[in-house]
């Protein structure tokens, strides 16, 4: 029994992929059922099972109450029984005892088996749950088990299946039952019946772990993949950008000969990809978005609002390219850029330029040097209309008069978007801070027009309140909003007391610089080259004794006494004072006197051997000197 016992356990535990203690407990709460339903045992009543994990054996304990006879088995137990299991046992206790039933292996294996089950199955759904939450957003393998028009399902780890509907396939794409398939693990979905994990092959984010995948810069993060436009089993556009400099981030993905991209490509059934380089000029960026097409101008127009236009300007044979087979180019860049994409020839833009110039009564003053050009242009218009062939010198004047009339009109709409957004920073700036933070709902409004208001982008006090100094027209524009509402908000806008801000705190003083201890005097002397060598030269004389002038004796003391010269000279510290003097004595000493050449060699003095002497250190006063003669011997 001991042995079957614990190889069933271990068989569970390694089908399941189950902790340990899950299955226990799912076992022990079985149990406790089945003895509640053999007995008839009351809810209220605390019941604990126990099981011997090498035995198999099975104990129930129940708390009864400490009677004197018992009337009731399940609820009752006598005193001395009581005590084998509490030695402190008295009568009115309660205490919990050993209820196991006889036979109750077997009654419990009968009646706890479907419990048992479906405690398994309920953990096991919430272990596959709690798995396959870390992979949301990862791609995952499945084989397939079943394939039909609607819906694809691959059996994943951990006995889990997911399903893939057929909008989040690739079209195309067949599979066959056990075809392995990589797929995106999109999200997961609680059931009834457990969680319902949705997969995609057709989600942009495919696209992306297959490129993190193939493509090392990407995993390190020395390219990042801007944006991502995708039309699954078609075409899609990726703009990448290098973090780091010397990396070409489109080479990168595409690899050597294309090797990297085709295996995305074989990846999602032949779909064609464009990789593009991310720019941060948004003309420069739209231009490389709509390739392959070549493009001769983009010219931008952004409006307060957050709706953003781009004109785009392509050659006659460019144009069909540019907006792709049912425009699906242009949408695409469209999607990749953020853009509204309007793409015209560059005839249509000339045209519409020339009606917009006669139009203009004030072209003739900005663009004076174009005024007699406009007839020229109007025929080959005219030229172009009637099927006669251009020359290029006339697709040249076109595009120059397209250039000039649409990058003016640019020029005048930025210099428009920058006036009105002085002007909404000044009204922003006079309105309180706090407006900005303070939801919607605290305004008080009437509940339907609070949805109404937010719904359309309102989502602050400070927002309703700066729409309304701006212009107050945009909001009666809202469904449902007229002037009694308009009014109504005013009202409340006008009652609300928005709290006082908090004071800055004030900056604490940066502290008084105090005065610095002046600092010790070091021992210089006067930089006086000729009389320091002339000092020397006699010390050397070993034979005679040393006959010092008054200014020597002067200039000795200041070196000993680390006095500074009378002589307004350049002071010399200490170490360069050693220096000096240890390279006069070596004898590479030179005069620095002006207008002095180098000095004539005694040849008396140049036949006679040279006795070296060294300069003693003073700790105590900190100075450096010449020792004298009586100092030689000790020093030596």
């Amino acid at each position: 029994m001991k042995k079957e016992f614990s190889l069933a356990f271990n068989e569970v535990l390694d089908d399941k992929q189950l902790p340990r203690e899950v299955i226990v407990q799912a076992v022990q709460d079985a149990l406790i059922q089945a003895y509640r339903k053999t007995v008839n045992a009351s809810q209220a009543q605390l019941v604990q099972a126990s099981i011997d994990d090498t035995t198999g054996e099975v104990k129930i304990f129940a708390e009864k109450e400490v009677v004197e006879d018992v009337m009731d088995e399940r609820t009752e137990v006598l005193l001395d029984v009581a005590r084998k299991y509490d030695p402190n046992a008295e009568l009115s206790d309660i205490v919990v005892v050993e209820s196991t039933p006889e036979n109750f292996g077997r009654v419990a294996a009968q009646t706890a088996r479907q419990m048992i089950q479906q405690r398994i199955r309920e953990a096991e759904r919430e272990a596959q749950k709690e798995y396959f939450s870390h992979l949301t957003g990862e791609i995952v393998n499945g084989i397939v088990q079943a394939a039909n028009p609607h819906m694809i399902t691959l059996a994943l780890d951990r006995k889990a299946e997911g399903k893939m509907p057929r909008g989040q396939q690739i079209p195309g794409e067949r599979f066959r039952v056990h075809d392995r398939v990589r797929a995106l693990l999109l999200e997961i979905k609680d059931t009834t019946r457990g969680p319902e994990i949705i997969l995609s092959r057709a989600h942009r984010d495919f696209l992306r772990r297959l490129l993190e995948d193939e493509v090392p810069e990407i995993y390190q993060g020395l390219v990042e993949i801007r944006s991502i436009a995708r039309e699954p089993g078609y075409r899609s556009k990726v703009a990448v950008s290098a973090l780091q400099s010397g990396i070409d981030p489109v080479g990168a993905c595409v690899g050597i000969r294309g090797v990297r991209i085709q295996a995305i490509v074989r990846e999602l059934h032949d779909e064609k990809i464009d990789v593009i380089e991310w720019n941060t000029d948004p003309a420069q960026f739209i231009a490389k978005a709509l390739s392959p097409a070549r493009v001769a101008g983009v010219y931008l127009d952004e409006a307060v609002d957050g709706n953003k236009t781009a004109t785009v300007v392509v050659p006659e044979d460019q144009l069909s390219l540019a907006i792709g087979r049912d425009g699906q180019n242009a949408r695409l860049a469209a999607k990749l850029t953020g853009w509204r994409i309007d793409i015209k020839s560059l005839t249509e833009a000339a045209a519409d330029a020339l009606h917009q110039a006669q139009a203009n009564a004030k072209f003739a003053k900005e663009h004076a040097d174009w005024v007699e050009l406009l007839p020229q242009i109007e025929m080959i218009l005219a030229k172009k209309s009637e099927g006669r062939p251009i020359t290029p010198e006339e697709y040249t004047l076109l595009s120059r008069f397209v250039e000039r009339l649409e990058r003016g009109e640019q020029d005048r709409r930025e210099a428009i978007l920058d006036a009105q957004r002085e002007e909404r920073a000044a009204i922003e700036a006079q309105l309180p801070k706090a407006a900005f933070s303070i939801p919607l709902e605290d305004l008080g409004l009437a509940p339907s027009l609070a949805m109404k208001i937010s719904g359309d982008g309102f989502s602050t006090i400070g927002d309703l309140l700066l729409q309304l100094k701006l212009d107050s027209s945009l909001i009666q524009k809202i469904e449902g909003v007229g002037p009694a509402a308009i009014a109504s908000i005013q009202e409340k806008l006008d009652a609300f007391v928005f709290p006082e801000p908090e004071p800055e705190p004030e900056p604490e003083p940066a502290p008084e610089p105090q005065a610095e201890a002046p600092a010790e005097p070091e021992a210089v002397v006067a930089e006086q080259p000729e009389a320091v060598a002339r000092v020397v030269e006699e010390y050397e004389e070993d034979e005679k004794p040393v006959e010092l002038t008054e200014e020597d004796e002067k200039l000795l003391a200041q070196m000993q006494g680390g006095q500074a010269p009378e002589a307004q000279v350049p002071a010399l510290s200490v170490d360069e004072v050693f220096a000096r003097t240890e390279e006069q004595l070596l004898g590479k000493a030179k005069k620095v006197a002006k207008g002095s050449g180098p000095a004539e060699p005694d040849k008396k003095k140049k036949a006679k051997k040279k006795k070296y002497r060294e300069l003693d250190y003073d700790p105590d006063e900190d100075v450096t000197y010449i020792p004298r003669r009586d100092e030689w011997e000790d020093l030596a």
